[in-house]
This record gives structure tokens, sequence and C-alpha cells, in this order.
């Protein structure tokens, strides 16, 4: 009996989407609208990480209530530094790190400044 073999060489991907914000201007555009930047920041931050994954990292209704709801957002960075970023480093080239605890603390203290490292390491996709 023969076993089929499926080839994935020529398997077209789901295109990333472009999201590439200068990670001072998270911090930024956070303050000036008391948070409310963030929640659409995680929309497109969900959308990027499912897109380089090719699977479903983040949901779409994760991603607003953490915008709204602290510990939901902290379930946010967690997902974020456990499955979202690695995938983005490797799609990359970049070196591999684990920041998933420093996320989660500064999730919890200082959202916006968690929201620029991650602006930051997917920002090294578009180069």
């Amino acid at each position: 009996m023969e076993e089929i073999v499926q080839e994935t060489w020529n398997t077209p991907r789901k295109p990333i989407p472009v999201f590439k914000v200068d990670p001072v201007l998270v911090l930024i555009f956070g303050f000036l609208t008391c948070g409310l930047y963030l929640i659409y920041w995680n929309i497109k931050v969900a959308e990027v990480f499912n897109a380089v994954s090719e699977r479903e990292v983040i949901s779409q209704p994760i991603a607003i209530f953490a915008g709204c709801c602290y510990p939901v957002n902290i379930y946010f960075f967690y997902l974020a530094g456990r499955d979202g970023l690695p995938d983005v480093y490797s799609r990359s080239g970049s070196a591999q790190k684990d920041d998933t605890v420093l996320l989660l603390i500064l999730g919890l203290f200082f959202p916006m400044i968690a929201a620029m490292i991650v602006q930051n390491d997917i920002n090294k996709l578009y180069n």
C-alpha cells in the first residue's frame, strides 16, 4: 500500500498584516487616550500573531477585553510571550528569548510598557 505524501512547499501562506508602529508612539497614544488605543493595538497585534503562527494564538474577544479588564490583559501578554513572540522571532530570524514573565509583570503594572516591548519585536518582521 502506498503512502500519500502531501507537498507543502507551494502552499500559499496567509499574508502577515502590516502593523509597524514606533514603540514610543504606542506609549504616547496609550497615555493620550487613557488606554483606549491599547484596545485597537491588542486587536491588530492579535491579527499579526495569528497570521505569523498560522493558527489562532489570541482570539479577537480576548484582544478586545484585554484593553478593558486587567486580568484579561495579563492573560493577553502571557499568550503573547508564550505563543506569539516565539513564532515572530523564528519568522524574522531574530534570536529566541522568553519574555513571558517580564510581560506578565509589566502587563499587570505598566501595560503600555509591555505593549512597547511587544511592538518592538513585531517591528522586526518588517525590516
